[in-house]
């Protein structure tokens, strides 16, 4: 079984869940929602408009080429829904991650830490983000659909940057993610020269016959 997380295009778009396909919790208005008439175009359209202004914004993790989890984020302008969140607004230095889902029949796999790696490393390579902020719930998924679980933010890095019974705004500074990577990677460096061969040891040359006669005549 393969794993693997790539950046969310276009093409993901329909292979997403129905609810997270058709959702427009983020990337609207309460007051604009309820007029749209297509929340699949719609989506598709913001999509769209964030992957030409802005980048990169999403990352999809397969299992044998399937999608089965995915995340969002983007600079808080693009998402006018989290004016709504007493914990709002995001910090100006921040961008705010929308979205983190996993199909429920792949929970407890890591495949949310492997999201949320990958969108530290899109945004380390970037450059000029210094952190993510998400709003957080304590709330069940089934009350909350749209929000991500306080405990997983936790759990991957986030800590609280301001406190809510049911929606605290959490924090993630890309600097210490950037030293998570870096120590991760000095760490498999030193796995690595641990199971390696020694090298063996140079001898040194042997001097020739004609070599030793003229230092014995010496």
């Amino acid at each position: 079984m393969s794993r693997k997380v790539v950046r969310l295009t276009l093409d993901h778009l329909d292979a997403l869940t129905a609810p997270c396909r058709s959702c427009l919790f983020w990337e609207l208005d309460p007051v604009t929602r309820r007029r749209v008439e297509d929340p699949v175009a719609e989506k598709r359209a913001w999509l769209s408009e964030v992957l030409r202004e802005w980048g990169s914004c999403g990352q999809v993790v397969l299992i044998d080429g399937e999608p089965v989890g995915h995340a969002v984020y983007v600079p808080p302008a693009y998402a006018p829904g989290a004016a709504g969140i007493p914990t709002a607004p995001v910090s100006p230095d921040a961008v705010l991650l929308t979205t983190a889902y996993v199909d429920p029949a792949h929970v407890g796999g890591g495949l949310g830490r492997m999201l949320v790696q990958g969108m530290a490393r899109d945004l380390i390579h970037r450059g000029g983000i210094r952190a993510v902020e998400a709003f957080g719930t304590t709330l069940p998924g089934a009350v909350a659909p749209c929000l991500v679980p306080a405990g997983f933010l936790a759990g991957v890095g986030f800590g609280t940057q301001r406190a809510h019974p049911t929606n605290p705004r959490m924090r993630m500074e890309l600097r210490s993610a950037l030293t998570w990577r870096d120590e991760v990677e000095a760490a498999v460096e030193r796995l690595l020269g641990a199971v390696r061969p020694a090298p063996k040891p140079v001898r040194p040359p042997t001097p020739s016959r004609g070599t030793v006669s003229r230092a014995a005549e010496r």
